[in-house]
């Protein structure tokens, strides 16, 4: 019977027509690749070079191209996906392929016109801009274009994809959005889901335009954009929104609704904006969120907001840099779903809780205790970030047993006792740095952080690292690593197989002798940070130095180095930016290697042996900032071809042997950005060089001071400097970059103080002091408002001392001693805190504070109020007083001074008399 059924069916199959037959097969197999389709992406392909160097996408990118060969079916490689009717090309993913080049309008990827989805993210496209083509697929409905290094304005076409749901242009930070665009998007892209840009510059952006978004989004990014005004209240409406984050928009105003408020909001980030923020509300509002990030916003209300602990489906929580203040909420860890708190740069007090499993003893946050008591540790959590508070006691043993930790930052806290053994291997980064932790650090601590990458011990004095440094099968996969004020005597042995590290601090310790071989063989294609400055390292700095490629911070200051300076390290600037050796004992001359690419933003090399001329090649280094050859025996006249470095703001070339006068700039625009300069104790002759300061535009703006307090250098380094500020040697560990002062002292300048020093009103500090500069002083001085230090001392300057600069109120050190100037002392204001040593070895002066009172006629000196209103009188004959006073200005006074000399030796008597009515027996020559 069973025979007979298969012959029945099998006849019946036979029976069938022929096109049936052909219809089923063709249904039942997948279309190949249009070939168009397969050159096309082929050819796209071969338009870029590959380089696998993005961070993002080490752990996850592979080489998809690998696949793609002509001939076979592209339907089958890596990232590609066909229709399964046509053979059409709809959907190419590309992300993290290390493609390296610009995509060109005339690309054959916008020849795919049937693409519905398109991923390029974390590619390098040099900066191209976005083409309008990409406003031609039709069929789009997602695009991701994030992190692809994209510059320019983003095109207007964009908005042409009418069936977007999903856009992703975020992370590129080089692109702008303008008004009209984002309108445009908004308005024509009423499909779209989520919509991500942050990153993106949107500083000209109306955030008015925002107020017509999609009712069907449900995550919109929008962080980092530089957007500014208030935030439309509706988005927080929106229906079906789930994701919020605006979160680093520093002028980025609004509040949450109060009223009729109804959202599924599950992540919602506005770190550092100015949004004002009610916790009752939030609360009451937010019952679906997991995610709340508000570090650095405005609460209303100072008091830390306790009913935090009511959101227990948080899963991560944000609540830095908001000077919340008590005991710190412990309870917020009884919240079994949390991953993620960060409670850094607050004022919390106390220790970190204990764990019972008994609820009714768990303390109330304003409990007297010192520690409280959680119920149970989240076995999820993976981030505690408690920097910057003023937490003590000992760390509890549920901190090292964790499972899942993989970030335990407790820096800059008040923490004593040992630090213990970890029990698991997830942990990544562990900062314990500015504590009072103290005991030996085992090395077994370590043995099981297999994955610990970020590891910060600084500034522990009380701690011994000696078993740590010296051991050497521990922690293979270091990243960073920072040990600086640890009182360690040795460069840690484990680094010889640290082949990934990146950051390496060791400075201000205890480390001597040789720098030994094989730490220039350490992170040799990764170590970018490298110091260990304030050590006591002798011997000479290998050449093998040269061997780390990726340095871009290197500092070997303050410690005994001798010999030359490696030439190999001009070559080096290529990639390094930062370069300090000052303060060793370091001989030759200074590397003339510095080729066209020079990346270098800072040279300090001062306080060493170092001789012969500067290197003319240091004009390849365009991009430096600060240059500091001081306290060498480096000879030369003055290096004018620096005026080409357009960025220069700090120029040290104190006590050296340079020689000769400061001619005329011989470019356009000298020296633009040139805030501090020192030529002090050194052999210059000549004038004063007037058309040098005409050009210090940076020191002309005397409103630069109201701006935000900002310091030069970088955000892993910043610049420090040696000065003499108000009569003393000061060393500046940060350099405000507002900062303004000449230094020309003790030289063999001569002439007069040229009359534009006035126009130089951001000036801090000036000091003109031991030359031979003659004259009087410019009334010009008295425009430096922002002036707080001045000295003049040890020339030969004569006449009185203008009545302008008591409208210096900024004057805190004024030095005009052993000059020739006579006549009173202006009296007012900052003049009256100065003391006789201001004014010592010129005899001529009288008045407070100087013993020497003045005659009845120069005792009534007028203030400058009403020396300003004497200014509108005129006389009979017609003359004004500015007139007059400009006559007794520089000309009169040079013929007191002239006369002074005359006057003092005592010939011609009569007209001593005449003008100073016989005192001339109580002067003497200075």
């Amino acid at each position: 019977m069973g025979r007979v059924l298969c012959f029945l069916i099998f006849f019946l199959f036979l029976s069938l027509p022929n096109s049936s037959v052909s219809s089923f097969s063709f249904n039942s197999s997948t279309p190949l690749c249009l070939s168009d389709q397969s050159s096309a992406l082929l050819h796209f392909r071969n338009s870029f070079a590959v380089s696998y160097s993005n961070h993002y996408c080490d752990y996850f990118s592979y080489p998809k191209k690998k696949s793609w060969k002509m001939g076979t079916d592209c339907c089958g490689w890596d990232g590609v996906t066909c229709d399964t009717m046509t053979g059409h090309v709809i959907a190419v993913d590309l992300s993290c392929s290390g493609l390296h080049g610009p995509i060109h309008p005339n690309s054959t990827l916008f020849s795919l016109r049937h693409l519905q989805r398109l991923n390029l993210a974390y590619n390098h496209f040099y900066g191209s801009t976005i083409s309008s083509k990409f406003g031609g697929f039709a069929n789009m409905t997602h695009l991701d274009l994030s992190d692809c290094y994209f510059a320019g304005n983003s095109p207007s076409e964009i908005s042409h994809l009418s069936k977007l749901v999903s856009l992703d242009l975020s992370g590129n930070i080089d692109m702008r959005i303008e008004t009209p665009n984002l309108k445009r998007l908004i308005q024509n892209l009423t499909h779209l889901t989520e919509l991500v840009l942050y990153g993106i510059d949107m500083s000209s952006v109306s955030t008015n335009c925002l107020t017509n978004l999609s009712s069907s989004l449900t995550s919109l990014r929008l962080s980092y954009c530089q957007l500014k005004g208030k935030f439309p209240d509706n988005i927080f409406h929106l229906p079906n929104l789930q994701i919020l984050r605006v979160a680093y928009n520093y002028n980025l105003t609004g509040s949450l609704p109060t009223y009729n408020w109804s959202t599924p909001l599950k992540s919602l980030l506005l770190s550092e904006t100015e949004f004002s923020i009610d916790i009752p509300n939030l609360i009451s509002n937010l019952k679906s969120l997991k995610k709340l990030l508000v570090g650095g916003c405005n609460f209303i209300g100072s008091s830390y907001p306790t009913f935090l602990s009511n959101l227990t489906q948080i899963t991560s929580l944000d609540l830095s840099y908001n000077n919340f203040g008590g005991q710190c909420p412990w309870s917020l860890l009884n919240n079994t779903g949390l991953t993620f708190l960060d409670l850094s740069y607050n004022n919390f007090i106390g220790q970190l809780p204990e764990v019972t499993t008994n609820l009714t003893q768990i303390f109330s946050s304003n409990n007297s205790s010192n520690s409280q008591l959680v119920n149970k540790i989240p076995s999820n959590l993976e981030y505690l970030i408690l920097s910057g508070n003023l937490l003590n006691g000992t760390i509890p043993s549920w901190v090292y047993t964790i499972p899942s930790l993989l970030e335990l930052h407790l820096d800059h806290n008040q923490f004593t006792g040992h630090i213990g053994e970890f029990q698991h291997n997830s942990l990544v980064s562990l900062r314990v740095s500015f504590n009072n932790f103290s005991g030996n650090v085992e090395s077994k601590i370590f043995s099981k952080l297999k994955s610990l990458q970020y590891l910060d011990m600084s500034n522990n004095p009380h701690l011994s690292l000696h078993s740590f440094t010296s051991a050497t099968n521990i922690l293979s996969k270091i990243h960073s690593l920072q040990l600086s004020s640890s009182n360690i005597t040795e460069i840690p042995q484990f680094l010889r197989t640290a082949e990934y590290i990146e950051y390496l601090d060791l400075s201000n310790n205890h480390i001597k002798g040789n720098i030994p071989s094989w730490v220039m063989e350490v992170g040799k294609d990764s170590l970018y940070y490298f110091s260990v400055s304030r050590n006591n390292l002798t011997g000479h700095i290998p050449s093998l130095i040269c061997n780390l490629s990726s340095l871009i911070f290197l500092d070997f200051s303050y410690n005994h180095l001798n010999n030359m300076i490696p030439p190999c390290l001009g070559k080096l600037s290529d990639n390094l930016k930062d370069l300090n050796l000052q303060s060793n004992n370091l001989n030759g001359t200074v590397p003339t290697t510095f080729a066209k690419g020079c990346q270098l933003r800072s040279l300090k090399l001062n306080g060493n042996q170092l001789e012969g001329a500067l290197p003319q090649s240091l004009v390849h280094c365009r991009n430096l900032e600060a240059l500091d050859f001081g306290n060498n025996k480096i000879n030369g006249t003055f290096p004018c071809w620096l005026e080409t470095l357009l960025e220069l703001r700090v120029l040290i070339l104190r006590s050296n042997n340079f020689h000769g006068a400061i001619g005329n700039p011989k470019t356009k625009f000298p020296f633009p950005n040139l805030r501090i300069i020192d030529l002090s104790h050194n052999e210059f002759h000549g004038l004063l060089p007037t058309k040098f300061f005409m050009y210090l535009k940076a020191m002309m703006n005397a409103n630069a001071d109201k701006g935000e307090l900002k310091y030069m250098g970088d955000s892993y380094y910043q610049d420090s400097v040696t000065l003499v500020m108000k009569g003393n040697f000061i060393d500046l560990v940060k350099i405000q970059s507002l900062l303004t002062t000449i230094d020309f002292s003790n030289n063999n300048f001569k002439g007069e103080i040229p009359n534009v020093i006035g126009e130089l009103r951001s000036l801090k500090g000036l000091n003109f002091s031991h030359n031979n500069l003659i004259g009087c002083m410019p009334q010009s001085l008295g425009n430096l408002t922002n002036l707080e230090w001045l000295d003049l001392s040890s020339n030969k300057l004569t006449g009185e001392i203008p009545i302008q600069l008591v409208d210096l109120t900024m004057l805190a050190f004024l030095n005009l001693s052993e000059n020739h100037l006579f006549g009173h002392i202006p009296q007012g204001k900052q003049f009256n805190t100065f003391m006789n040593d201001s004014y010592y070895g010129n005899l001529g002066l009288c008045g407070f504070p100087m013993t020497k009172a003045c005659g009845n006629d120069e005792g009534q000196q007028p203030s400058p109020s009403s020396t300003i209103q004497e200014d509108d009188f005129e006389f009979e004959n017609g003359f004004h007083w500015k007139v007059v006073l400009l006559g007794y200005g520089c000309g009169f006074m040079f013929g007191l001074g002239l006369g002074y000399l005359v006057f003092s030796s005592g010939k011609p008597k009569w007209l001593v008399n005449i003008v100073y009515g016989g005192r001339h027996n109580k002067l003497r020559r200075s």
